[in-house]
């Protein structure tokens, strides 16, 4: 007998009901009043390359749209960065990367998906200069898991990197602001104490912890159980582990950056705990899948309304 978690998990009605769900989530977010058009496109570009990521690397053995579903939810729950232009865009060009990375999977050849992989980070380091702490990280991954880290394939990552800031540069040298680029990579250097989060709200607080909560749910079930994945989705899923990893002690480490960073936990916990729900089904899962549902829902609306 299937349960709830099963049938939600298996349905092909998921996304599209999540979908309704998220626009009037928008409106109740801002959408119509505060004209809130980019973010809101932007959102769903990247709940697309979300979709795009499951279908084209089988991240989950079954069919199941909880990958795409999981990041839908994750995102919206956190309304409080719905506004955020700059947030939509970093999330928008990080799933970019991973689409196009993971498509150079064991092809040391793969020079093109390397760049635009990088491209969308540079672009992303436009926007959010910090992004670019990832970059080693990157470089690891793409050698340990994606297994196509080669001369050709490094050189096209640091083009992809630098090619942004050609017109970016060019941009503003032509409005005579030349220090702009001394001044966007000096941020770079600009460090908050560690661990305070004197800066944080309730909000951010408990969203955070929240999702860190899921992230280690997604981790633990995928480290039981990945023997039963096909080696290549071990490696992918490997990657998303360690850049959930990451992204948690960056946050830790320089809390002021929370809203932004948000973005990138969120790409990174959707597809492990969209795996923990579409591949467990016992009893006590079932339960976790309710609580982890009505979680979702009260801390959206808390996001929403409560100030």
């Amino acid at each position: 007998m299937k349960r709830i978690q099963n049938r939600i998990a298996e349905s092909r009605l998921s996304l599209p009901v999540l979908a309704v769900y998220g626009v009037l989530v928008c409106v109740a977010a801002g959408l119509l009043q505060g004209q809130l058009w980019l973010p809101f496109v932007l959102l769903a570009l990247s709940t697309l390359l979300m979709v795009e990521l499951n279908n084209a690397n089988a991240l989950i053995r079954i069919y199941s749209r909880m990958v795409s579903c999981s990041f839908l939810a994750l995102t919206l729950m956190a309304a409080y960065t719905f506004a955020s232009v700059t947030g939509a865009v970093v999330q928008l060009c990080l799933m970019a990367c991973y689409v196009t990375l993971f498509a150079a999977y064991q092809d040391k050849g793969a020079a093109g998906w390397v760049f635009y992989a990088f491209l969308a980070i540079g672009t992303a380091s436009a926007f959010f200069v910090q992004i670019l702490f990832f970059v080693p990280v990157l470089w690891l991954l793409l050698a340990h898991n994606i297994l196509a880290l080669s001369w050709r394939t490094f050189f096209a990552s640091l083009l992809g990197l630098i090619v942004p800031y050609w017109f970016v540069g060019g941009y503003y040298a032509y409005q005579g602001n030349i220090r702009w680029i001394a001044g966007h990579f000096s941020e770079l250097a600009q460090f908050a104490p560690p661990l305070d989060f004197s800066g944080w709200n309730s909000h951010q607080a408990v969203t955070f912890c929240f999702i860190a909560l899921l992230a280690a749910t997604g981790i633990i079930h995928f480290l039981r159980n990945s023997y039963r994945d096909k080696i290549r989705t071990r490696m992918l899923y490997e990657f998303l582990i360690v850049m959930t990893v990451s992204t948690l002690v960056f946050m830790l480490l320089q809390p002021q950056h929370h809203d932004l960073l948000l973005h990138v936990l969120i790409i990174n916990t959707a597809p492990l705990i969209g795996h923990f729900i579409a591949l467990t089904q016992t009893r006590i899962t079932n339960w976790a899948f309710v609580a982890m549902c009505a979680a979702t829902l009260a801390l959206t609306a808390y996001n929403l309304w409560i100030p």
